[in-house]
């Protein structure tokens, strides 16, 4: 399996999604506006939304994969279905308990997470409708981690990369075609959450079929790969929890800035999660099975290169995104954004925030990369005890960022935040030798610092005064910024070619 070719499969996958999803929010706001009815099911959607996070996504994923790659390497086919079994009659009696309590729960869960809607008695009734209507998706997304883990594993990884879109189809259909024959149109959009999560689950089984995996729904509590995917689930859980903590905190915290705060970190956080999801969440989901099974087969020195590979990978991508989003951040956020209410300083204020955050993208997408050594070795608690202390430093940073730099201040704590969540994983694993560089990184460095100097000379000087970009039209913000990106994407890939970079270099078979 060539892994530079599956990056390039799972990332354009990530692309579609990510463009339908611009798609979807476009279709949304032009059919529903921002109102009681959005603000409804923005809320009713956001609760599964996190437990899929927290659960499926994360601690699970992070916990299965690696015992099933073991099973799989060490113990063969039969042993691994009957270990996929046991884990999906567990995992499904689990999400019904969950889902039923959450649909009967839904007026305290609303109480607790949105305690402004007691007062309008219209909204808050609308809200936990909506919100019954829409926890099932746990239950649909829960099983669609568990397919998408075995697929991966298996190292199919095109159709669970796919499978998002699903989703954002099922809400540009029902807003587009079934939300007139609705009293209440906003019903729409949360019976399409419940259409998506059916359809990615779906699209799967034949899937699984052909492997010979999909699922009996046999559970055996007492399974010892059960038992120990539990055992690393719970402090999982608690790492993924920290992140989603610390994101909650800086909501509180811009919740108190001047009005227009939110919007502009939401704006910027947009902007960078165009890179990150397309290389650090591809990047996650490759490496990890792959880690798993060289960990499996006793193979330290496979373990260690596809580390390598992925940490000169992320830096030969993600320091230019880094460096092109701090430069362009008028170009870019007046292109996408300046239309209609939002004005010139909006534009700049944004601009400050993706500066400050752009700091963390390669620190961010790193992780993603560093954790996964971690997890593949079934270590869930160092990288949780480090999520842990980059919680609690970044709420330092806030104190300390926040008075002076404002809503920038907390884009910035976050930035440098990635940064030191990076570093101590990377710590970690030189400590513990799991990982050893391979040779040729002082080379490597002094091209991609050349290219990079190269790159900026091409931004800064192409896109001349900040100022005419808030007054040029749309298409011709368009027109310059599209050529500004080209001519960025020639000098920086100029440069490394120049310097011997071919892109044979960077492919690596896995396993």
């Amino acid at each position: 399996m060539n892994l530079l070719r599956t990056l390039a499969t799972v990332s354009g996958m990530t692309l579609l999604s990510r463009i339908l999803g611009f798609v979807r929010d476009f279709v949304i706001a032009h059919g529903f506006g921002a109102g009681m009815a959005t603000d409804a099911f923005f809320v009713a959607f956001r609760l599964p939304n996190l437990l899929r996070r927290l659960f499926a996504e994360g601690a699970f994923s992070q916990a299965f994969v690696p015992i099933l790659a073991e099973y799989r390497n060490q113990r063969g086919d039969e042993a691994t279905k009957t270990l996929v079994d046991h884990v999906a009659g567990v995992l499904f009696i689990c999400l019904v308990g969950i889902t039923a309590l959450g649909v009967l729960g839904a007026p305290l869960l609303i109480a607790f997470t949105a305690p402004g809607f007691s007062a309008d008695p219209e909204k808050f009734a609308l809200t936990v409708e909506l919100t019954r209507i829409t926890f099932p998706y746990i239950l649909f997304m829960s099983l669609v981690a568990l397919s998408a883990g075995i697929l991966n594993t298996w190292s199919r990884f095109a159709l669970p990369a796919f499978t998002p879109v699903m989703l954002n189809l099922s809400f540009i259909g029902m807003a587009l075609f079934a939300a007139p024959l609705f009293d209440t149109p906003v019903l729409a959009l949360a019976w399409a959450v419940i259409i998506g999560g059916i359809l990615q689950l779906a699209i799967q089984i034949p899937a699984l079929k052909q492997l010979g995996m999909l699922p009996r729904l046999r559970p055996v509590w007492r399974d010892e790969g059960v038992q120990r995917i539990l055992k690393l689930m719970a402090p999982a859980v608690l790492g993924v929890s920290a992140a989603q903590i610390s994101l909650l905190i800086n909501t509180v915290f811009a919740s108190f800035l001047v009005a227009g705060s939110v919007s502009w970190l939401y704006f910027a956080d947009r902007l960078m999660e165009f890179p990150a999801g397309l290389l650090g969440a591809a990047l996650g989901t490759i490496l990890l099975p792959s880690l798993s099974r060289s960990h499996a087969t006793d193979n330290p020195v496979e373990f260690s290169a596809l580390l390598d590979w992925g940490l000169r990978l992320t830096l030969l991508l993600t320091l230019p995104a880094s460096l092109a989003l701090a430069v362009l951040g008028v170009p870019l956020i007046s292109t996408l954004f300046q239309h209609g209410l939002f004005d010139a300083n909006d534009v700049l204020q944004t601009r400050s925030a993706l500066a400050a955050y752009s700091i963390g993208l390669t620190g961010l997408i790193l992780v993603k990369v560093l954790a996964p050594g971690f997890y593949a070795r079934q270590d869930i608690r160092t990288p949780v005890r480090i999520a842990l202390i980059t919680l609690a430093l970044t709420q330092l940073m806030n104190l300390a960022f926040v008075g002076w730099l404002k809503h920038a201040g907390l884009a910035l704590s976050i930035g440098f935040a990635s940064c030191i969540n990076a570093g101590l994983l990377w710590n970690g694993l030189r400590k513990s030798r799991v990982y050893q560089p391979m040779p040729g990184w002082g080379l490597f460095a002094s091209k991609l610092f050349g290219a990079l100097i190269a790159l900026f000379l091409v931004l800064y000087f192409g896109m001349g005064s900040e100022t005419r970009w808030l007054s040029m039209s749309f298409s011709h913000r368009l027109i310059n910024l599209s050529g500004l990106v080209a001519a960025g994407l020639t000098a920086y890939f100029g440069f490394l070619w120049l310097a011997g970079f071919r892109l044979a270099d960077f492919r690596k078979k896995a396993l």
